[in-house]
């Protein structure tokens, strides 16, 4: 990265470790981090509004919705997650360019499945085949983000269902009593108190997410373990900073970071349970007033 760095078979000391913790690849490294980050941050609310959408669709009156809100919980479920994560950019990819195929080529007479093979038209392709590297990668990180946010988003349909049940039936017929409709009642009184029955079961899932960022290296994304692996296997005379293997070093880093990542997660989730448990009617309420008494 630095001119001083041009040669590294000159280098001795720290100043080759400098120049070898500042090499291109660990800035690839390093940024790796920020993909783990953003995962987090577009995946969670995806996630939630699946999983919103899901519940309220499993409680629905309307029996095909109500079937396919319980379907999709269910069948997520009930899949091991790693399958999903495999099939899910596939099909999603396959999907995503068979439409564009259909828009794109209705000219097209052979079939688009051929034995093994899924072929479309040039034009079709997802993303094009002249289209930038960071193109590339982004179009593979959004079919990530897609398969993290339907299989977690089952596992947050099934807490939001039961945090909406666990609403006492009487805030609702009080409600009710009002003159509120089922609309009116649904998204002043039911959805506002479910937070406090949900969180428990939300930040249980947020960890899981966070220990199942790692799956982003079997779908092609080069995170922090693909990174890991590849800077702390030991180099050959082909590389410019050949050296033993170093890869218990670079897990133990990974270590770190998640383990504060998952210590920064309780402590925002506890002070965010104590705040929405302020004058409930649940055990943390009942433990704050308690207190103040």
């Amino acid at each position: 990265m630095f001119a001083s760095c041009a040669d590294p078979s000159s280098l001795e000391g720290l100043h080759w470790l400098a120049c070898y913790l500042t090499s291109g690849k660990h800035m690839a490294f390093y940024a790796s981090f920020g993909t783990v980050m953003v995962l987090l941050a577009i995946t969670a609310p995806a996630a939630l509004t699946f999983g919103f959408a899901g519940a309220v669709a499993a409680r629905s009156r309307i029996f095909p919705l109500r079937w396919i809100g319980r379907l999709y919980t269910a069948m997520v479920r009930g899949v091991p997650d790693i399958i999903f994560f495999l099939f899910v950019p596939i099909a999603l990819d396959q999907l995503f360019e068979w439409l564009r195929h259909k828009a794109k080529c209705p000219d097209w007479t052979e079939p688009v499945r051929q034995g093994n093979d899924f072929v479309v038209c040039a034009q079709a392709k997802l993303p094009m085949s002249t289209s930038p590297q960071w193109v590339h990668e982004t179009y593979g990180f959004f079919l990530a983000v897609l398969a993290f946010a339907i299989v977690f988003g089952a596992f947050a349909a099934n807490v939001l269902y039961g945090a909406m049940r666990a609403v006492p039936r009487a805030q609702m017929e009080t409600a009710e009593a009002y003159g509120m409709t089922e609309r009116q009642s649904f998204w002043r009184v039911l959805v506002p108190q479910m937070w406090v029955y949900a969180l428990p079961g939300l930040s249980n899932l947020w960890m899981i997410l966070i220990k199942a960022t790692p799956l982003l290296f079997l779908l092609g994304v080069e995170d922090i373990v693909y990174w890991a692996r590849e800077l702390g296997g030991s180099k050959t005379s082909i590389y410019a900073y050949p050296h033993p293997d170093w890869r218990l070093y670079y897990f133990l880093g990974l270590l770190v970071f998640y383990l504060t990542l998952t210590r920064v997660s309780e402590v925002v989730l506890g002070r965010v349970t104590t705040r929405l448990s302020h004058g409930q009617a649940t055990m943390g309420g009942e433990a704050q007033r308690k207190a103040a008494a």
